[in-house]
This record gives C-alpha cells, sequence and structure tokens, in this order.
C-alpha cells in the first residue's frame, strides 16, 4: 500500500494512491492503521462488515475513515486488512480483517482522535486514484 504523509499544523496529513478506487480505499485504511499501531503484530483473524454513504467521493472517504477509527476509539479494534466489496461515488461496501488490542502484543505508535474534512479528497489520476485526508492526533 503506498501512502505519503504531508506537513500540517499540529495535524496529520496523508495522501494516499491507488490504482483502482477499491484500492484507494483500502489503502486508507492500511495508512490509518498502519500509522496508529505496528501492523506486524495484529491478525486478521475476525471479520467486520461496514456499509458507508456520503454525499461524494470525498465525503464519502472521510465518513469511512470515522467509520474505521471508530472500531479502534470505540471498540478498541485493530484492522490490518481491508477489502472492498461494493465502491460507487456514494456507497461503499466494506470486509476489514482484525483482531481485538492485545496489550500484551499491540504497541500503540500514536493516537489518532479524529479523520477531518480539512484538505479532504479524492480524485481519478491518469494512473489511477489519489485521496488527501487529515487526522487530527
Amino acid at each position: 500500500m503506498d501512502y505519503r504523509i504531508f506537513d500540517h499544523t499540529a495535524d496529520l496529513g496523508v495522501e494516499v494512491s491507488a490504482a483502482t478506487v477499491e484500492e484507494l480505499y483500502a489503502a486508507a485504511a492500511f495508512a490509518l492503521f498502519d500509522l496508529l499501531t505496528d501492523l506486524s503484530s495484529v491478525r486478521a483473524g475476525i471479520a467486520r462488515e461496514i456499509v458507508v454513504t456520503g454525499e461524494d467521493r470525498a465525503d464519502l472517504m472521510v465518513n469511512f475513515l470515522r467509520e474505521v477509527l471508530y472500531m479502534w476509539n470505540g471498540g478498541r479494534f485493530l484492522v490490518k486488512t481491508c477489502l472492498v466489496r461494493e465502491a460507487t461515488p456514494q456507497r461503499l461496501k466494506v470486509v476489514l480483517h482484525g483482531e481485538p488490542f492485545d496489550p500484551t502484543r499491540h504497541r500503540i505508535k500514536q493516537e489518532i482522535k479524529a479523520v477531518t474534512y480539512h484538505q479532504a479528497g479524492v480524485c481519478e489520476t491518469q494512473g489511477g486514484w489519489a485521496a488527501r485526508m487529515v487526522f487530527d492526533v
């Protein structure tokens, strides 16, 4: 998965890119959890399906990442992999694989409090798709 951190005052800016829009959403979830924890220690033993809607692709990306982040903040569930089953401009159906947080095996690298709309965007590029988002840390 390909992502890049960009400078943003007091927050964490992230850009992701992928060949397809489905891979873009998976790459965004990967970036979020890769920044949060050491994914090599997370097992993909439990599957959770979510459906998310949005008014456009940028709104959908923010809503999706907020829902994924809530799995951690609200349920202490770490996501290892993301499989997008359906992706339209206003709806995502996703299966996330991971496991509950185990303090004896998992190390939290940094806390991510929220996904913001600031500078959020999703666009099609010549080589595929790109997204930009800012995490409140």
